[in-house]
């Protein structure tokens, strides 16, 4: 039976501590809140002739691109915007084929598979370029996002200060994670989803508001997060024109990067968070990532899932903070 533990974002220690993160932000919780009046905007950019939304907040400060998961938009960091926006300039963008950025169509590309992490990194990069262009910024990634997140600071090193992953992707259906004699089983699988009605259907079945919440509720540990509004916010754009043909092509991408290949390759810091209740990507098998030299910390969300940055923004948001605040030299330096 089809699993949706590849179907990244909603859809679907080491605990080492050089610079005593764990304890530096467990110190902030009590007294953090949500709350705040700090303006969310939004706006578009033009990327290689495709529209792409992103929402932003500040106007001072460490810049920090925040990259949603797979399925999921910008919306899903609404709780991380506007707080993180009180003390730096924060951007959340929708990558190509997802949210309400443009979907072209893969059978009109001219290529194998568009909808790949090489992409989606060319476009972050360009992104920081053209629009945030700051000297250096701090990427913030969930789930797929987070293998965004590593490949575009791979392709450009001078970009990305540091990266925060959370709850970033197993990648458990690549091809390489799978024994010798299950890959043309799942090659023959793909290829009826991605070439016949068969894949068209499934996506009919997965996009409705009762299978998003079932599938949400999978993720969140805390299932009265999953609210009407966060099921329309993950639904609408995925009923928009071509969102059906983007879905089946992800789902059928098992090659490309892993993680533990792109985090020897990283120059900058990386801090590992992990939701530990995440049925999908078990933190047994994460905190191998916290073993990379690249990778200064590990850190435990308790009582998580899949989701941190949305179903415990109390935690992600003072999290991210200290990371950027302990990365940027003060003024006086």
């Amino acid at each position: 039976m089809l699993t949706f533990r590849e179907f990244e974002g909603p859809w679907i220690g080491r605990i080492h501590s050089n610079h005593n993160t764990l304890s530096l932000f467990n110190s902030r919780v009590d007294n953090f809140s949500v709350e705040t009046h700090n303006e969310i905007k939004t706006s578009t950019w033009k990327w290689r002739g495709y529209s792409i939304r992103y929402q932003y907040s500040g106007t001072s400060g460490p810049a920090l691109v925040l990259v949603h998961g797979f399925g999921a938009n910008s919306d899903h960091w609404r709780k991380n915007l506007p707080v993180l926006g009180e003390s730096h300039r924060v951007y959340a963008i929708d990558l190509i084929g997802y949210g309400y950025s443009d979907k072209p169509k893969p059978q009109d590309l001219e290529q194998d598979y568009f909808y790949t992490f090489e992409t989606w990194g060319s476009q972050l990069n360009d992104f920081c370029m053209e629009i945030v262009k700051d000297e250096q910024v701090f990427f913030v990634c969930n789930s797929i996002g987070g293998l965004v997140g590593l490949q575009a600071a791979v392709m450009d090193p001078s970009i990305c200060k540091g990266i925060i992953l959370l709850n970033i992707s197993l990648r458990m259906l690549h091809v390489k994670k799978q024994p010798w004699f299950g890959r043309p089983l799942i090659k023959s699988f793909q290829s009826l989803l991605r070439n016949t009605v068969v894949g068209k259907y499934f996506f009919k079945i997965v996009a409705t508001p009762d299978s998003v919440r079932n599938i949400l509720s999978q993720c969140y540990y805390d299932t009265s997060k999953v609210t009407d509004e966060l099921v329309k916010l993950i639904l609408e754009p995925g009923l928009d024109p071509g969102a059906a043909d983007v879905f089946l092509e992800f789902i059928c991408y098992s090659d490309g990067p892993l993680p533990e290949e792109l985090l020897p390759l990283v120059k900058c810091p990386v801090l590992v968070a992990w939701g530990d209740k995440d049925p999908w990507e078990p933190i047994e098998l994460g905190r191998a990532y916290g073993l990379f030299d690249s990778v200064e910390d590990f850190v435990v969300l308790p009582n998580v899932g899949h989701c941190p940055q949305d179903e415990a923004p109390q935690l992600v948001n003072p999290l991210v903070t200290s990371f950027v605040a302990r990365h940027t030299p003060s003024p006086a330096s």
